[in-house]
């Protein structure tokens, strides 16, 4: 079985993802225009009868925006978030098209096994994904202050780790946000900097190093590059003399653009 990843967009404008197998076909999030994501199902030939689901990560509105279009245009599309998510989503989402999972036990969609896990982040009740197939496994994990002890446990294993890199903390400190948005940004409830990232990384390494691929996601368009971040954190692990190459490769996943499709 060939478990495929592509991320069709990654940013605080719009977030959405694209894992399937040779069965199944799911999203994680929708928060960008739904013309883009059926364009970006065209362009990973995949059909759009052929989702299943969009698991929501929490309520923001980068991540639901173009819920209710999926919901008209996809034949057959149920919606997966948690009870307190569900409370706090204005987008309108059919009843019947509406699923509601339990945070931190696993459920099934067609042949892949699905986990959520919390994450720390200002949102009713946010979660990362695992996505399980065929003895492998794809994390999503952004919109995280800190990675807390459950995160880190959750994603020590996957083969393919979107992580968030979503700022440079000078580039933000000494930015045009307001101060409040900057605390909010830095708080336990906010965004990864790349150095934290790049920490995480080094841990997650140290303790399974297994073969991997990283990528680093959820960007800000202020106060962060691909450039930046993808040296940020190449600079974390060798300081830890940690190094990329065919065990450990890390891309930059885009705000603004598809991705490569990444299989497994």
């Amino acid at each position: 079985m060939t478990l495929k990843f592509c991320s069709f967009a990654s940013g605080s404008s719009g977030n959405c993802y694209l894992v399937k197998s040779n069965n199944t076909a799911i999203l994680i999030d929708a928060g960008i225009s739904g013309t883009r994501i059926l364009a970006g199902l065209e362009d990973t030939e995949t059909l759009r009868e052929d989702i299943s689901a969009v698991l929501v990560t929490h309520e923001h509105v980068d991540h639901v925006r173009s819920l209710p279009v999926l919901s008209k245009r996809i034949p057959g599309l149920c919606v997966y978030a948690n009870e307190a998510t569900w409370e706090r989503i204005e987008r309108p989402v059919p009843e019947e098209r509406r699923r509601t999972f339990a945070t931190g036990e696993d459920f099934q969609i067609g042949d892949l096994t699905i986990r959520p896990f919390p994450v720390p982040h200002d949102a009713a009740e946010p979660v990362g994904f695992s996505v399980f197939a065929d003895g492998r496994q794809i994390s999503v994990c952004t919109d995280a202050g800190y990675i807390s002890e459950e995160m880190f446990a959750e994603i020590l294993e996957a083969d393919l780790l979107l992580l968030e890199a979503n700022h440079e903390k000078e580039m933000l400190l000494f930015g045009r946000y307001p101060y409040h948005l900057k605390q909010r940004i830095l708080g336990d409830e906010g965004h990864l900097s790349n150095l934290s990232c790049g920490e995480g990384l080094c841990r997650i390494v140290n303790e399974n190093p297994k073969k991997r691929q990283v990528l680093l996601g959820h960007l800000s368009n202020e106060n962060n590059t691909p450039d930046v971040a993808l040296q940020a954190i190449i600079n974390t692990l060798e300081e830890e003399s940690i190094f990329t190459g065919d065990d450990l490769k890390v891309d930059v996943v885009l705000r603004d653009r598809m991705s490569r499709i990444y299989e497994l």
